[in-house]
């Protein structure tokens, strides 16, 4: 598989303020926004049929889509603060994080977009609250393997995120932060982000200004994991977001290495059973650089953005309406995979493509990994 291929070839030509306008618009996050992209056949056709189809799955008020004049603001200011957006596909957005399926359709970035063009990307992170040694080590093996010419990427939190950033700036560090780029969370780290943005590069996906939320955190853990051929977790508790990272790498087909600790410290509970259930074990740069999956060993393929071609017409409502009673019968709060739908209704995937997109904007389906869709609990 070629590293330099765009994925989806719908986004092609694709105005960057539409795009924004798409991406910022209620109920569309990144699956929804590539979903929505190949059924409408362009993002200019998803901006015109989304409104319609949410009303369609059964929002009360079809979702509004943000304003060109909205879109743009952002994009001037976004422009003002000395960042600029990447769109996927285009050659300055990171290889690797276009082979995830809920890749982010819009970067804002600051800084040298040439680090994390290249595939040689390592993901370093861990606890929050990490111990003087955690720490320690996190920056000698940030120097180490930037040494060896890889980029560093973390997520610029405190403790061993700090540390990764810290021993990586001399060699490319990466910073993916959970708001928006213009935030400096945590605050004392302003003079990082600072030095970052001089000799690294910092990423956002979320709307410039966005404060942070919890929810935000594993939205930015899935792409340190999706940009980096592996991901070097030092010190996490058991409930840790890193292990989330982890997870994540996992799912993506990248190697997983973790730091041993202590079993009296909980802060390495995490780390020792990562190397339980299969993690390489790391006391030095070596265990890593020489046990990365070299780039043709990575299961690289196209994302999976939607159940084949979009029709060529419109579905009868008639069809719609009984399409979509079926699919509702076989769905539930659990997790249903998208083959067991097709067998259960038997729909056609294109039918079945038109009904999901229908829901998922209507605020009534949620998907999850592994091709499995619910039913979302609540009022929409």
């Amino acid at each position: 598989m070629s590293m330099d291929f765009i994925p989806n070839p719908h986004l092609r030509g694709t105005d960057a303020i539409d795009a924004l306008r798409l991406i910022r618009s209620e109920q569309v996050g990144p699956m929804t926004f590539f979903h929505l992209v190949k059924f409408c056949g362009s993002v200019k056709a998803a901006l015109e049929m989304a409104p319609d189809i949410s009303r369609r799955g059964g929002r009360k008020k079809p979702i509004s889509i943000i304003s060109k004049a909205e879109a743009e603001r952002e994009f001037d200011a976004i422009k003002k603060f000395g960042a600029e957006i990447v769109m996927y596909g285009e050659e300055r957005y990171p290889r690797l994080l276009q082979f995830i399926a809920d890749a982010p359709p819009l970067l804002t970035i600051k800084g040298h977009a040439h680090l994390f063009s290249k595939p040689n990307i390592l993901g370093i992170v861990g606890a929050r609250n990490a111990s003087a040694n955690g720490c320690s080590f996190a920056k000698k093996m940030a120097a180490d393997v930037g040494a060896a010419g890889y980029s560093i990427v973390s997520g610029l939190a405190r403790g061993i995120d700090t540390a990764a950033h810290r021993g990586s700036l001399a060699t490319g560090t990466i910073a993916v932060v959970g708001c928006g780029i213009n935030v400096i969370y945590p605050p004392e780290n302003q003079s990082l982000f600072d030095e970052i943005t001089e000799s690294g590069v910092i990423i956002s996906e979320q709307p410039l200004g966005s404060e942070p939320q919890a929810r935000m955190f594993p939205a930015r853990n899935r792409i340190i994991a999706g940009m980096a051929r592996g991901v070097l977790v030092v010190e996490a508790s058991p409930k840790s977001g890193s292990l989330i990272t982890a997870d994540y790498a996992n799912d993506y087909g990248r190697d997983v290495f973790a730091v041993p600790g202590s079993p009296m410290d909980p802060r390495c509970a995490g780390t020792n059973k990562l190397i339980k259930d299969g993690a390489v074990m790391v006391e030095s740069a070596r265990d890593i650089l020489t046990n990365l999956a070299p780039m043709g060993e990575l299961p690289l393929a196209e994302p999976d953005h939607g159940m084949g071609e979009p029709p060529a017409a419109s579905f009868h409502e008639q069809l719609l309406d009984e399409a979509r009673d079926a699919v509702l019968a076989a769905l539930s709060a659990s997790p249903t995979l998208l083959d067991d739908i097709l067998i259960t209704t038997g729909l056609s995937p294109h039918l079945l493509m038109a009904v999901l997109l229908e829901l998922e904007l209507g605020g009534r389906l949620e998907r999850h990994a592994g091709s499995r869709v619910a039913l979302r609990m609540g009022d929409n």
